[in-house]
């Protein structure tokens, strides 16, 4: 089995894997070729692990959940949790799934129009939901990975779902500082931030009934959009299926603005939501208050240097305020 070691320095977890390669291992085929085909494509279902879940339309599928090929997680056995010197490690256990998100290899679901959009929503919801009844389960992200430049594993169209054991670095520092400004100003910061972005408007993309989409104030990279819902929530997976149906018009406007204004350039999306609510001691009993979910998309536009890499301090080339206007014009 993988395992997974903690950085005492920074607290943050990693995976080891157990099948370790070696440094030929790690050079890359060359070519641009596409697939036509793939073992993601309807007729090759016997050459992927067994179907965890699905949406049908009779016998044909129109979403469909698979556990990873390669799973860095795997939902047999115990965490396991040992310390060897001065270090700490536990068994790589949690989930690791793939979403097809379309039957069709070369379509993504916003080119098959916002149905298919609430289909995805709706996958999301019901695996989330299923996930967080393991208690050995801390955190589950929702995340998909568009073209290779994006680190996708396929080019069919693909989203995946990683459950893990702990609560990853980055999400407990953002879960941090909205239970911090909460406990100064006894308002939730996402709420702040959606109503100081909608009194200036030049970060706004797009805003329907119930979510809003805008370009943060201080983002990591170019044409990087947020899309929040407008009523207070802490957990994705409580939503409704009016919110599923708003939301979905929603991300298709967004993509589909995305891709006009910049091609078929490979983006990001995840969405953070809260960790899973198991009481635990001394940690997340405010959630409902003062945390927000909200979808993450972004767009890689140019290779992350070696000065952002080190510092975490990122250099914009293109304005949000800029980003956010050719997106809203499109």
């Amino acid at each position: 089995m993988h395992e997974l070691r903690k950085d005492p320095l920074l607290g943050r977890w990693v995976a080891v894997m157990s099948d370790s390669k070696s440094p030929g291992e790690y050079s890359f085929p060359s070519g641009n070729s596409e697939e036509t085909s793939c073992v993601l494509c309807p007729g090759r279902e016997k050459e992927t692990p067994l179907e965890i879940a699905s949406i049908r339309d009779g016998s044909r599928w129109l979403t469909r959940v698979i556990p990873n090929f390669k799973p860095v997680l795997h939902v047999e056995g115990d965490l396991g949790r040992k310390g060897v010197g001065m270090y700490d490690k536990m068994n790589s256990v949690g989930a690791n799934e793939i979403i097809v998100d379309s039957p069709e290899h070369t379509k993504e679901p916003e080119d098959m129009g916002a149905e298919q959009v609430r289909r995805i929503l709706r996958t999301y919801r019901e695996r989330v939901a299923d996930l967080e009844k393991d208690q050995r389960l801390r955190y589950i992200l929702i995340f998909k990975n568009s073209g290779k430049g994006a680190g996708a594993m396929f080019s069919h169209p693909h989203s995946e779902i990683m459950a893990t054991p702990i609560i990853p670095k980055l999400i407990k520092e953002e879960l941090d500082g909205a239970k911090q400004y909460y406990a100064y100003k006894e308002r939730c910061i996402f709420c702040d931030i959606m109503r100081e972005e909608s009194r200036v408007g030049e970060r706004v993309i797009s805003e329907t009934r119930d979510f809003f989409a805008f370009s943060p104030f201080a983002p990591k990279f170019p044409f990087e959009c947020w899309i929040l819902p407008k009523k207070h929530a802490c957990a994705f997976q409580d939503i409704e299926e009016g919110g599923i149906e708003d939301l979905s018009g929603m991300l298709l406007t967004v993509l589909q603005k995305m891709r006009k204004v910049l091609g078929d350039s490979p983006y990001n999306y995840f969405v953070h939501t809260a960790p899973n609510r198991i009481p635990r001691r001394n940690h997340w009993h405010t959630l409902g208050d003062d945390f927000h979910w909200h979808i993450e998309i972004m767009p890689r536009l140019h290779l992350t240097s070696g000065f952002e890499w080190g510092s975490d301090f990122y250099v914009l080339t293109t304005s949000p305020e800029d980003a956010a206007n050719y997106l809203r014009e499109a």
